[in-house]
C-alpha cells in the first residue's frame, strides 16, 4: 500500500471515518474493546444527528465494524441516506483481552498501576495495524473515485490514522459520533477534517 503521504494533484477516494454513536460503557468509562455493547439513547440520537447532516452530502457505500455499536450508528446512516453497508470484522475495536468491562481504577486495583506493562491479552499494535490497512487499501482500490463511509472504534481509529498520516496531530481523543475525512491523492493520504462534531453542537 502507498502510504507516502502529501496532497496530488488528482483526487481519488474520499474516506469518511465515524466513531459509533455513546453506549452505557462510554459513559461508565469501561473498556469495551470487542465486548458487543449497543448504544444508549444518547448515542442514537447522536448517529441520527449525524445521518441528518451526511445525508446533504455524497456518499456511495459504508462499511462498519461489526460489533453492535458500530453496526447500529451504520444503520441508522444508511438508512437516512439509501446507501448499501458491508460488516466487516476488521474494522473492530483494538481486543481488550482481560481489561474489557473494567475501569481505570479497577484496573489498578486488580493488577496495579503499571498494568499497562503486563500481558492482559490486548491486542498488539501490529496486529492492529495490520487488519485495519488491508480494510483501506482493499476498500480505496474497489472504490476509486468514490466516497465512502466507515463506522468503527476510537482506539481502532486512531491507531489507523497515526499510521495513514502521520503528518497530522491526532492526540485529540475522538468523540462519540464524530466524523473524520481523510482523502485519497495520486501520492498518498491526507486528513481534511478531524473528530468533527459540529452536527451535535447544531442540534
Amino acid at each position: 500500500m502507498n502510504l507516502n503521504i502529501g496532497s496530488g494533484n488528482l483526487y481519488m477516494t474520499k474516506i469518511g471515518i465515524i466513531r459509533h454513536g455513546s453506549t452505557p460503557w462510554n459513559k461508565g468509562g469501561r473498556a469495551q474493546g470487542n465486548s458487543d455493547i449497543q448504544l444508549n439513547e444518547e448515542g442514537l440520537s447522536g448517529a441520527h444527528q449525524l445521518a441528518e447532516r451526511l445525508r446533504t452530502e455524497e456518499w456511495d457505500i459504508v462499511y462498519s465494524s461489526n460489533l453492535l455499536r458500530a453496526q447500529q450508528t451504520a444503520e441508522i446512516i444508511a438508512d437516512k441516506i439509501r446507501i448499501k453497508i458491508h460488516l466487516d470484522s476488521r474494522l473492530r475495536e483494538v481486543g481488550g483481552g482481560l481489561i474489557e468491562g473494567t475501569t481505570e481504577e479497577e484496573r489498578v486495583l486488580k493488577w496495579g498501576g503499571k498494568w499497562r506493562e503486563l500481558d492482559l491479552g490486548i491486542e498488539s499494535d501490529d496486529s492492529v495495524i495490520a487488519r485495519g490497512l488491508s480494510l483501506i487499501e482493499e476498500v480505496s482500490n474497489k472504490h476509486i473515485n468514490q466516497n465512502i463511509l466507515i463506522v468503527s472504534h476510537g482506539s481502532f481509529i486512531k491507531q489507523i490514522l497515526k499510521v495513514l498520516v502521520p503528518h497530522f496531530n491526532i492526540e485529540e481523543s475522538l468523540s462519540n459520533a464524530s466524523f473524520t475525512s481523510l482523502v485519497k491523492y495520486e501520492n498518498g493520504w491526507d486528513c481534511d477534517l478531524y473528530n468533527c462534531t459540529k452536527h451535535l453542537n447544531e442540534s
